[in-house]
């Protein structure tokens, strides 16, 4: 933003002037001094050493030793991961006769593709074919969801830069990737669509657009003492793994079968898209992973089209390939979370007291609809927060543009539906003139009461317990206090703090998908192999699948062992993702369990001071099956949009943070003094990993309120395509003091062992840096006689804070009106 650039130079000089003049005055030379409120200004940003505290509910003083449920253990792969023993997809070694892939893809946003030309690439000595959409022996067409509405290579369109149109097979990588900028291809340019904005001015949105309405609208506005409307954006998020995208697709050499070996969340749907591709059974193709080096969302879906592209490459040549994305690849290619828009009006009270709610939201899909519409669904589903609000319609659009697909990431449309509902309740606050966290209170739902899409909030009061304990363990109204007192006698740093709750609906919103399959073998040495249909990327599943079969079995964890994910060992599975794999694979590991436990039930009975050993070998003698399925599917869910009824969600996951931020209002520097997080986990399976998870969570949702930016340019190209432009959150960012704890006494009767899902609900809790931050300009803006609400979008990255603080400086520096110049770039 170049008004944001020219603002930037000129409050550089003031303070240089400021700290010349403190100097000169110290000399008394200078006549006159720095004002003490402008004094804080000439001081950097000091980061002190991290303080943190982590709180948990120990297991009960009576249970059993080798029951590990409840106990802080460790990861079982972190060693092997802190020393680099852990092996992932691109740590198998080369495969005799394997060959290496690069992706050629579309430069254009939106073109016709007249014709390929990959003479010059394939003259390159070791470059061995050139794959496009003819060599697939299958459908190059495939869906994600219900639509068919993407190929696996571009055939005769494309619909964005970074789309795959054809690859390289190579010796090495790097002959792979020279040879693949050579291939030429001429192309017929057409008008592209990129941002929301365009969409909707085009009208192009995928189908069904979906809405939930509740109560009057109209009578509810008309009750209301003041009806405010406003807009907002938020951006989108690069999942930004440390592990791209990788794949080895081995040809077995008989009967079409294919092997593919990649990081995925989704074993299955990379098995059912190559399936398609290669014109082969699901059956003849095995798709397998040990490990992800993180996934985060992002490798649900868009992974599983690569893995086609390699697959279909492996069946031309009739030998292993394979492909690891670079960064500016992955980037490029792979999507990102939805950016979103939401128009609102909300009806309420002199006290607070919201009586209606009308809310438009849009989200940026790009070239196919991929996951797009339950995004959508949650964020829709997710835009009440933890408020009652009498009177409501939430109505949703996905956008059609011309960018890489997004998909799925940590939160899936709950984030951006929670924030702006945050938003207008933060509006509410100041348009009332009351304090924010009592508008919050009383708004907050009851226990019992009906959500907008109609389901009971039973929580047995946890999310009242967090908010009360977050506001005392945080010493939330002493603070308060205290940045009042702060910002009164500093004029261009300024601190804000905010206090926010969440709550997070538990299931896939897709029925089917809340369903898991387990299977566990018993050997005659007592030792246990488990698969299970979820997949491991550093979240800790493993783990904690190891130690609810521990349980089930009543035997030590040492005994236990889960290799990979597999196909061929449990089929037609659902991806890891929603937070509710632990539910899901918990509950089949642990039916698998208790039938192989029925069976040695005899054996126990018949030598009662045996050892597990002892029992396993008098069955295996009695020839007795010591292997045994588990299959569970989640009870009475579903939703019915027709007629807005149903639960479409197992449960809640609640919690509440609060967060502390000091800023420079003359740069829009801030950093993160102090933040609580309370959250209800029900009994954790493992609080050492249930709290890493809220930690990582928060830092993860910082970098989405606050940091990470994308550009693009107005053709769709994506600027930031690496660390050097796009900035995620370092170990510089971790709040000062950071004190997280879980509810105790908190039983959850709907998830295995009482516990409760905890991977994407911590997220949101971020968004009160967001919220501190908007509070900390509010400040500013009192000091330049401006008040009342303001628009803030996300991220509130420092170009957004500076500009927010407006003074006599940003005056100096308009903004050009749009329409009169070319924008280097867009957001989307």
């Amino acid at each position: 933003m170049i008004e944001y650039r020219k603002t930037l130079t000129a409050s550089f000089f003031f303070k240089f002037y400021l700290s010349v003049l403190d100097k000169l005055n110290g000399k008394e030379v200078a006549e006159t001094s720095v004002p003490y409120s402008f004094k804080s200004s000439l001081s950097g940003i000091h980061k002190d050493t991290i303080q943190s505290t982590q709180m948990y509910q120990e297991v009960a003083p009576g249970q059993p030793v080798d029951d590990a449920v409840g106990r802080p253990m460790v990861h079982l792969s972190a060693y092997k991961q802190a020393t680099g023993e852990a092996r992932y997809c691109d740590d198998i070694p080369p495969i005799q006769g394997e060959l290496y892939l690069a992706m050629v893809t579309s430069t254009k946003a939106h073109a016709e593709i007249r014709s390929i030309d990959a003479s010059e690439a394939l003259a390159i000595e070791g470059v061995h074919t050139f794959v496009s959409h003819t060599d697939v022996q299958g459908s190059n067409k495939f869906g994600i969801g219900a639509s068919c509405d993407e190929e696996v290579y571009a055939s005769d369109k494309v619909y964005c830069v970074g789309q795959v149109i054809g690859a390289i097979v190579a010796d090495s990588q790097a002959i792979a990737q020279r040879a693949a900028k050579l291939v030429s291809i001429d192309y017929k340019e057409l008008e592209p669509i990129i941002t929301i904005e365009e969409a909707i001015t085009h009208e192009s949105f995928y189908k069904p657009i979906r809405s939930i309405e509740k109560g009057n609208i109209q009578a509810g506005f008309e009750m209301s003492d003041h009806v405010q409307e406003g807009e907002m954006k938020m951006g989108g998020q690069e999942h930004f793994y440390l592990e791209t995208f990788c794949c080895i697709a081995i040809p077995k050499g008989e009967d079409g079968e294919m092997e593919i070996i990649s990081s995925t969340q989704s074993p299955t749907k990379s098995q059912k898209i190559a399936a398609s591709a290669l014109g082969v059974s699901e059956s003849r193709v095995v798709s397998k992973v040990k490990r992800l080096g993180g996934g985060f969302g992002g490798k649900e879906t868009r992974c599983c089209v690569h893995s086609a592209v390699v697959a279909v490459a492996a069946q031309k040549v009739g030998q292993p390939v394979r492909c690891m994305l670079d960064r500016d690849e992955d980037m490029c290619t792979t999507g990102t979370r939805h950016p979103f828009m939401a128009r609102y009006k909300v009806g309420f009270t002199n006290s607070g007291q919201v009586k209606a709610l009308e809310l438009t939201l849009y989200s940026n899909a790009g070239l196919s609809t991929d996951l797009s519409h339950p995004v959508i669904d949650r964020a829709l589903f997710h835009s009440d927060n933890v408020y009652m609000i009498p009177n409501i319609k939430v109505t949703g659009y996905v956008c059609k543009t011309n960018i890489p697909s997004n998909t799925a990431f940590r939160g899936f449309g709950g984030p951006q539906g929670l924030l702006f509902a945050e938003n207008w309740i933060t509006n509410v606050a100041v348009k009332c003139g009351i304090s924010q966290e009592k508008v919050r209170e009383i708004n907050m739902y009851k226990e019992g009461e009906l959500t907008h899409f109609n389901q009971a909030v039973t929580l047995n009061n946890t999310l009242q317990r967090c908010w009360e304990d977050c506001l005392q363990k945080s010493d939330y109204q002493r603070r308060r206090r205290q940045v009042d007192i702060f910002n009164s006698e500093n004029r261009w740093k300024k601190r804000g703090i905010a206090i926010i709750p969440t709550k997070f609906g538990i299931s896939f919103t897709f029925t089917p998908l809340n369903q898991a399959g387990a299977l566990v073998h018993v050997y005659t040495d007592g030792s246990v192999l488990i698969a299970h249909g979820g997949t491991e990327m550093g979240q800790g599943l493993h783990t904690k699948m190891i130690q609810v079969a521990s349980r089930a079995l009543k035997v030590p964890t040492s005994k236990i062992f889960i290799s990979e994910t597999s196909t061929n060992t449990v089929p037609n599975t659902s991806p890891t993702a929603a937070s509710a794999s632990s539910d899901l694979n918990g509950e089949a590991i642990k039916k698998a369990c208790e039938t192989i436990l029925e069976r040695l039930e005899p054996y126990i009975y018949a030598n009662p001071k045996g050892s597990w050993e002892d029992w396993v070998g008098a069955a295996y003698m009695d020839r007795v099956s010591l292997s045994s399925t588990g299959f569970y599917k989640t009870p009475n869910i579903g939703y019915d949009w027709e007629t807005n009824s149903g639960q479409p969600f197992n449960y809640f996951t609640v919690g509440v943070g609060c967060s502390e931020v000091e800023i420079d209002c003359l740069t829009g520097d801030h950093h993160v003094i102090r933040t609580d997080i309370i959250m209800d986990l029900g009994q954790s399976l493992n609080p050492a990993i249930d709290i890493g998870q809220i930690e990582g969570a928060y830092m993860q949702g910082y970098g989405l309120f606050t940091i990470e930016d994308h550009r693009w340019s107005p053709t769709g190209v994506l600027l930031t395509r690496g660390p050097g432009m796009y900035k995620i959150p370092g170990f510089g960012d971790v709040p000062t003091q950071f004190n997280v704890s879980l509810l105790s006494n908190c039983p959850n009767e709907r998830a295995i062992y009482s516990s409760k899902a905890v991977g994407e609900p911590p997220l949101f809790l971020a968004s009160a840096v967001f919220f501190a931050i908007k509070d900390a300009i509010m400040s500013a803006r009192a000091d330049a006689g401006i008040t009342g609400v303001f628009r803030l979008d996300s991220p509130a990255t420092s170009e957004r804070i500076r500009m927010a603080c407006q003074d006599q400086f940003t005056e100096k520096f308009p903004a050009a009106k749009p329409g009169t110049f070319t924008p280097w770039f867009v957001r989307i």
